[in-house]
């Protein structure tokens, strides 16, 4: 009888189950492989005669692993956890179940781990349900037009590189540059209409804890889901962070929500995927990076978009940040994903010395979408301000070499200065709509030609101030999309006069 059922067991395999009811079924049938080596954070298993790709696989010690390389002998599995403990010859078996992450309302305002585990002490997490962490980006036939606008409250971004709801804007620079503040700004703007999440990819703990307090107290943590995969973590963590994350921020789109999601930063994930790769003995191409590196990446921010009414509506803005060396923009990873996403900005390392911050180079910065996804007062207020701050650039560099320039010249290169002391903005400094349309009003049109520049930012505090106090209901005509009139023109530049004045600015 024990051969018999035996050799039915052989036969059926996974279908044991389905095949014998419960109370005929002698015992249960598993799949069980056994670690023939172990690697840093990857391990190579022997004995599995089916097994899919992408499926988690048990390992001693609440350890799971994640099959990674087929083949016909053996598996190589990614570790998702701290593989110190693993053995040679320790048994392996099989889940029949791909990595997958919790989803839901429960996750706001916590701290996940990459497989979905809490790490902020404060309980377990009731989520509603898990999704698998690999999913298919929408159909073209899914997908509707970036239109709407996602503010960031900085005003070189909002004015001159502007980002849509469902847009994938690149954020890339060198080391410190203020690549993250950008992001973490980008989050502290957005209302309780729009769900962050914050991937934190290979990062020290100590950055990743300021991070954390700076949402905390600008109050946006309770809207935000903030995944981590910190540098001490396994290399496998690092890999599936972001697309758990992912997974977590494709709910509520599906749900008709907007989603504003970061991944911090992408650099450190191709590292982790890189030596994941080298262990499980993929061939290495282009700076040791395996062959799929882009794939890798593309399928992850193809997930971004911004879905058609009869699907709810709702838009994912995906915000990947990638580091640069020396200024190296033609690296490998920061050229793919500048192929794959709608734009980018970039972080200039002689801005940031200089003191201009954020240290946005706007003639090296770009948004594909552009105006479409800006608002009408935007478009009339600075529709031709990055031509003309690209133009004051290059006049400034000229003037270095000591020429002499006509008054037309000199009037340009005094209104540029001008300019770029309007753009610079302080750290996590959020400026309210109408309050920055007024100060790109009064930069453009020469309202402040006769001010110090040293003065400039009290001059600018002084328009934001008088905006606020005398016009408390522009800001709500602005963000519902009418366009700036003569009359309202005037309006804001009356107001700009009459805070100047208020200064000692002789405006005759």
């Amino acid at each position: 009888m024990g051969d018999t059922l035996g050799r039915v067991a052989e036969r059926l395999g996974a279908d044991w189950q389905k095949a014998v009811p419960d109370d005929r079924m002698p015992f249960a049938v598993r799949e069980v492989g056994r670690v023939v080596s172990i690697g840093y954070g990857v391990c190579e298993i022997e004995g599995f005669t089916d097994i899919a790709a992408n499926e988690l696989i048990a390992l001693p010690g609440n350890l799971v692993g994640l099959a990674a390389s087929l083949s016909e002998r053996r598996v190589g599995v990614i570790l998702l956890g701290d593989s110190s403990a693993l053995e040679v010859g320790a048994d392996a078996h099989r889940t029949h179940r791909v990595s997958d992450a919790p989803v839901g309302e429960a996750l706001l305002g916590r701290i996940v781990d990459a497989l979905g585990r809490p790490i902020d002490g404060h309980g377990t997490i009731d989520a509603a349900e898990r999704q698998p962490i690999e999913a298919p980006a929408a159909p073209i036939m899914d997908r509707a037009a970036v239109s709407v606008p996602l503010q960031t409250g900085i005003k070189a971004i909002d004015a001159v590189i502007p980002i849509g709801r469902g847009q994938r804007e690149l954020i890339l620079g060198d080391r410190q540059t203020g690549k993250s503040t950008i992001a973490i700004d980008a989050i502290l703007n957005q209302g309780d209409d729009v769900v962050s999440v914050y991937c934190a990819i290979g990062q020290r703990s100590s950055a990743v804890a300021r991070a954390i307090d700076v949402l905390r107290r600008g109050g946006a943590l309770e809207r935000t889901i903030v995944v981590v995969a910190s540098g001490d973590d396994a290399p496998g963590l690092q890999y599936i962070a972001p697309y758990a994350a992912t997974t977590m921020a494709e709910r509520f789109m599906r749900r008709g929500r907007d989603v504003l999601i970061v991944y911090d930063d992408l650099t450190r994930h191709a590292r982790a995927y890189r030596e994941l790769s080298l262990l499980l003995r993929r061939p290495p191409g282009r700076e040791a990076y395996p062959g799929d590196i882009f794939f890798v990446h593309a399928r992850l921010l193809e997930r971004a978009t911004h879905l058609n009414d009869t699907l709810g509506g709702g838009s994912m803005t995906a915000l990947p940040i990638v580091e640069t060396q020396a200024r190296n923009i033609s690296a490998y990873i920061p050229t793919n994903l500048v192929s794959i996403t709608d734009g980018q900005i970039y972080l200039s390392p002689d801005l940031f010395r200089k003191g201009v911050l954020p240290a946005i180079d706007i003639g090296m910065s770009v948004s594909r979408v552009g105006g479409e996804a800006q608002l009408p007062a935007y478009r009339a207020v600075a529709g031709d301000l990055k031509l003309a701050y690209s133009q004051f650039e290059e006049l400034e560099t000229f003037a270095r070499f000591g020429s002499r320039l006509d008054p037309a010249t000199q009037d340009k290169l005094n209104r540029g200065r001008r300019v770029r002391e309007i753009l610079k903005q302080g750290e996590h400094e959020q400026i309210p709509v109408a309050e920055q349309i007024a100060v790109l009003l009064a930069a453009t049109s020469g309202l402040l030609d006769k001010v110090e520049v040293d003065a400039v930012r009290e001059a600018e505090q002084a328009i934001r101030t008088a905006v606020r106090q005398q016009l408390p209901d522009f800001g709500d005509t602005i963000r519902s999309g009418e366009v700036i009139d003569v009359n309202q023109r005037q309006r804001l530049l009356d107001c700009a006069r009459s805070a100047l004045a208020e200064l000692g600015v002789d405006l005759s």
